[in-house]
């Protein structure tokens, strides 16, 4: 949810979607392959996404390369005594920027988890980093009936930008708060995540509405955007529904929509937005093999991952670095900044960037065509696109331009969709917590047993 650190106002991925958006709702869809459904008709026969089968030993030794690398950042680029990770970090000549990241300390905090079940860190190591966070949280970070400031000083923790206080980054952060208790089993762990979570006011958030605000701020009061289409706030809806002390009501699951596109005749919900908004709820709530009423968000999002690949192949006459073995657009640094782009439709101005979180979120969804571009990039394109802490944010074959940082939100997606790929860990570990379980079971969600299929069919 980030823009360029050259520019002298950080807005969110939100904000500039936002402006998207609104240009492209009331215009014919771009291309005529792109149609909307009865909602009787939302999705397509499931596509047969694998998940948790067995790697081929040559893509586990990689995957254990990418996660290693990525946890790096998380664990270097923090502020150990705070926890506040940095919102990027350049990697050709490191800054010493002190603008962090609720949501990247979110990314962080399920990052450690995987370093002490991976052995990256000494155990003793990630659980004191992990108690000096949370204390952090709970004791110092300035919050507003429990949601916090997006930007924070990662040493003081004083709100930067004039940021909002953001409800989907502040969900980010509660999901690596709730894996952390349930990882580490510890008392003191425990107790501070449990306050933590509790003290969120999710009633102040819903007071006057069903469909949550972006996010609130003490000059200006609420924003006006809401969380009214399907995208990444299926976490930020779920948390709210699974909370005790101050809960969502359970018609706010069912208040926003969920458009249906269609594109080379596979049906599916989405929204007129990059690729992240079907990867970030799903590191951690486990949508396999259950739904609610309206869909199986699983299955969806490896269909709109198998839409999207398909999008990039039919660029190719524009562009021809895209190809089945690489592929991927969602919103990223540009050579002209940060911008929110991605389809189909297609959104923003494409010019052939390529975006390693495109896949690497997707690790899940469409495992062996992800896994071949994420090899793609690091054998073919080597040190120009992959650096100590993993993939640079995005690259442009064409042009020969290079990114020189990595972004924690981005990094981070990568990193938990590895882990969830090979062991389902992040899933397993982080629906132990009755918050989550409650959440899906208040919002309608049920067991079933997906009958698989072919794309389109």
């Amino acid at each position: 949810m980030y823009r360029s650190p050259s520019i002298s106002k950080r807005i969110s991925r939100r904000d500039l979607l936002k402006q998207v958006g609104t240009i492209a709702a009331a215009l014919p869809l771009a291309d005529s392959r792109v149609i909307g459904q009865a909602p009787s008709e939302t999705t397509s026969p499931p596509l047969a996404a694998q998940t948790n089968g067995p790697l081929f030993q040559v893509d586990e030794a990689f995957l254990e390369e990418v996660e290693s690398a990525s946890f790096r950042f998380f664990w270097e680029q923090a502020n150990p005594s705070t926890g506040i990770i940095r919102d990027r970090s350049n990697v050709i000549t490191p800054d010493k920027s002190t603008l962090g990241s609720i949501a990247s300390t979110g990314f962080g905090l399920t990052g450690i988890c995987i370093g002490d079940q991976r052995g990256y860190v000494p155990h003793l190591e990630a659980r004191g980093r992990v108690l000096n966070t949370l204390r952090f949280l709970w004791r110092k970070l300035p919050n507003h009936r429990g949601f916090f400031y997006h930007w924070a000083d990662v040493n003081t923790g004083e709100r930067l930008w004039d940021s909002e206080v953001s409800s989907i980054d502040t969900a980010i952060l509660l999901c690596g708060v709730l894996t952390a208790r349930e990882h580490f089993q510890h008392s003191e762990i425990s107790d501070l995540a449990s306050a933590i979570f509790d003290r969120v006011d999710w009633t102040w958030l819903s007071e006057d509405t069903p469909i949550l605000p972006h996010g609130w701020t003490p000059e200006t009061g609420f924003l006006q955007y809401r969380w009214d289409n399907y995208s990444e706030m299926m976490m930020m809806y779920l948390l709210g529904l699974g909370s005790v002390s101050h809960p969502l009501a359970p018609g706010t699951w069912t208040a926003w929509k969920r458009m249906p596109f269609e594109y080379d005749d596979i049906r599916y919900i989405g929204s007129f937005a990059p690729l992240f908004v079907h990867q970030y709820s799903q590191a951690w709530f486990d949508f396999r093999n259950k739904r609610d009423q309206f869909a199986d968000y699983f299955q969806n999002s490896a269909t709109a991952t198998e839409v999207h690949k398909r999008f990039c192949m039919d660029l190719h006459s524009q562009f021809s670095d895209y190809s089945e073995k690489l592929w991927g657009i969602t919103a990223s640094d540009s050579v002209k900044g940060y911008v929110v782009w991605g389809g189909p439709p297609a959104t923003g101005p494409i010019d052939g960037t390529v975006v390693p979180c495109a896949a690497g979120g997707s690790l899940p969804f469409l495992p062996q065509e992800t896994l071949t571009v994420l090899e793609t990039i690091k054998n073919h394109f080597g040190d120009r696109a992959w650096t100590r802490y993993g993939f640079v944010d995005a690259f442009n074959p064409l042009t020969g331009w290079y990114d020189t940082d990595v972004i924690g939100i981005d990094t981070g997606i990568t990193m938990v969709m590895a882990e969830n790929v090979r062991t389902g860990f992040v899933w397993n570990t982080f629906m132990k917590n009755p918050e989550a379980a409650r959440g899906m079971e208040r919002a309608g969600f049920k067991p079933y047993h997906p009958a698989a299929g072919p794309a389109g069919s």
